[in-house]
């Protein structure tokens, strides 16, 4: 199996739950208390919450915040949803857009309470300078943390459990006293013994992505699309686009052969609608269905790579001659 999909799909490992995990009335809950402080000293922050990771929980997290915010166009779309359904209930809130490049404007960075903006653009995974964001606003950066756990210019860090453990569990909040004090009995204890099994066994793997481009440049020539310059993604990852054909469908034929790519956040099976991101970067939707987004985790040889890049080229023009 070759999984070039983990930043939106890792490698799910059985769940060890036992009752030392447990949470027990009329005790102290001494280790699970030091656990979660254990953890949330790794990253350096005083406080841990955890909340669903979805619309809703964005939502509320967005309310209990207050005053001004901008939010990134680059985001998971949860936050995208939170963020117009906040906006339509009168509140202040501004988007930051992106440029044809993939990189956000950084010029409509303004001053204002909270960012909501992460280190790598999703889709795409072209980075993001949160250096630069930090020089531009006093607001406090509530970042995403879940591809590289740099927490050095973030103020607020979101771990999201099922891009980093595969299952559906509540997401972490880190952060320093900004929130609501969350109670023992209210955190998700489970998730937070998952994500941080999951935070100690991450691991992308940056030699592989220049060979590949080659391989892969050399056997599908003019027909790839790069929308966005790879010297500017996370060097784990690999973005572009075949052109002619829907990402889904080659998406599947691979998968066939055990072979898991994506064309975009929550779409590996290339079920859903095209790329929202390729579009806010100002690509026409017949275009955007072109994507596919790898990132590289399993050990490799040029051997495998060779092999991937050439079953692709292989499986793109089956698709594109059935197409007609």
């Amino acid at each position: 199996m070759y999984k070039l999909n983990f930043l939106q799909y890792p490698e799910v490992n059985t769940i060890q739950i036992d009752s030392s995990k447990a949470l027990e009335a009329l005790k102290d809950n001494t280790n699970v208390e030091t656990f979660i402080k254990k953890f949330r000293l790794t990253f350096g922050f005083k406080s841990l919450n955890t909340f669903s990771f979805s619309k809703d929980g964005f939502l509320s997290m967005m309310l209990s915040l207050k005053g001004k915010i901008l939010v990134s166009s680059g985001e998971s779309q949860a936050i995208i949803d939170a963020a117009n359904a906040y906006k339509q209930l009168g509140f202040d809130i501004e988007f930051i857009s992106l440029k044809k490049d993939g990189h956000i404007n950084y010029e409509e960075i303004k001053r204002c309470d909270y960012i909501f903006i992460s280190s790598y653009i999703m889709d795409t995974y072209v980075k993001v300078d949160l250096e630069k964001v930090k020089e531009l606003s006093d607001g406090k950066i509530i970042s995403n943390i879940s591809s590289s756990f740099d927490v050095k210019y973030c103020d607020i860090a979101l771990l999201e459990s099922f891009k980093l453990t595969g299952f559906s569990f509540s997401s972490i909040i880190l952060h320093n006293e900004v929130f609501e004090e969350q109670y023992l009995g209210s955190i998700d204890t489970i998730a937070v013994y998952e994500i941080s099994n999951a935070v100690d066994s991450f691991r992308g793997i940056s030699e592989y992505k220049n060979e590949f481009k080659s391989c892969i440049d050399k056997e599908i020539g003019d027909d790839i699309y790069y929308f966005v310059n790879p010297n500017d993604t996370l060097p784990y990852t690999l973005h572009f686009g075949l052109k002619g054909i829907k990402a889904r469908e080659i998406i599947r034929t691979l998968s066939l052969g055990d072979i898991y790519v994506t064309n975009g956040e929550g779409c590996s099976l290339g079920l859903s609608k095209p790329s929202r991101v390729l579009q806010e970067m100002g690509y026409e939707e017949i275009e955007s269905r072109w994507a596919l987004s790898l990132s590289f985790s399993k050990e490799l040889n040029s051997e495998d790579i060779l092999f991937l890049a050439k079953t692709i080229a292989k499986k793109y023009r089956q698709v594109k001659a059935l197409n007609g």
